[in-house]
């Protein structure tokens, strides 16, 4: 059906990020007091951390998840859906790749659970800054034109990107915030930095580096019926090269292998090493990594509050 701002759907063709908040204020406004929380930083217990190219959808009884969160988003957007009915709530970390397919897997599943409730969907786009490349601004127009598309009314709520999101230092243009948490209790939205991302980092980030079909696919990870967090299986094709990569200095890695090398994180390429080692070690994962083809399950373990490998 439509994307709707205070009521009215947004007419095509649909705005770009400077005329959507020009022409509505309130934009301004809802990014200005997301920007005014001190940033959070979150730890492991009841956390649910959601990689790039990944996605997560629970409901407010969840007893094992507290919180649904991602950072380190760059040029790239987190995408929060939320039912105001029943509470359920999808999050995905957005970088281009399946954005289409992706948006509606979350529009689905999040209706699924919502499923009995009267209320309304509403969307916050958080991340994403001016690069120089324009990179968050394209990516912006692919998922507002994605929710577009979708056979259900979307509310627009909060535009956290662009402009919005951009402070200037020494003439370089940064993003102001680089994640978001939200409270699946309560829908609150905040700023956030997750120092533990989650089981399987280095396998879960491989296919940001490597090709094959289910690479450019947004993952689900998570059961929110059964409680399990679950990576795969996917498989990707081989890195050619990837000794070379793992031989160069770290800038030559931030200078090639990053969208905004003069503003990523400091941990940027230590886990990019990771990942690259990761896929020198298992060039084929259908094959070492996820023999059975079945998914990594992990539950949340009910002393230490962290996920633990389950077999399911």
């Amino acid at each position: 059906m439509v994307v709707t701002v205070g009521g009215c759907r947004l007419e095509e063709p649909l705005p770009d990020t400077r005329t959507l908040h020009h022409s509505h204020p309130q934009f301004r406004e809802a990014a200005a007091a997301f920007l005014a929380v001190p940033s959070k930083v979150v730890g492991p217990v009841g956390l649910l951390y959601v990689q790039q190219r990944e996605m997560a959808v629970t409901v407010p009884h969840d007893k094992n998840v507290n919180i649904i969160g991602t950072d380190d988003a760059t040029t790239c957007i987190v995408v929060v859906l939320r039912h105001t009915g029943s509470g359920a709530v999808g999050l995905a970390h957005c970088d281009g790749a399946g954005t289409e397919e992706g948006i509606m897997a979350m529009v689905s599943r999040v209706q699924e659970l919502a499923l009995g409730y009267e209320g309304r969907l509403q969307l916050q786009l958080i991340g994403g800054y001016s690069d120089p490349h324009n990179y968050s601004e394209e990516l912006f127009y692919s998922i507002l034109h994605a929710f577009h598309k979708q056979p259900v009314e979307v509310e627009l709520t909060n535009v956290c990107l662009g402009d919005l999101n951009t402070t200037v230092r020494g003439g370089i243009h940064w993003p102001i915030v680089y994640g978001a948490g939200v409270n699946v209790k309560t829908g609150e939205v905040f700023p956030a930095t997750f120092p533990d991302k989650g089981p399987e980092q280095a396998l879960r980030s491989a296919r940001h580096f490597t090709g094959g079909q289910q690479v450019q696919q947004i993952l689900d990870v998570y059961d929110c019926g059964l409680g399990l967090l679950r990576i795969g299986p996917f498989n990707y094709h081989p890195l050619r090269g990837v000794d070379l990569w793992l031989d160069q200095p770290d800038e030559f890695i931030l200078q090639h292998l990053s969208t905004s090398p003069q503003v990523e994180p400091p941990h940027f390429v230590v886990k990019v090493r990771a990942s690259l080692k990761y896929i020198q070690e298992h060039p084929f994962p259908a094959v070492t990594v996820f023999r059975d083809n079945r998914p990594h399950y992990y539950k949340r373990d009910e002393v230490t509050g962290v996920w633990i490998p389950f077999r399911y």
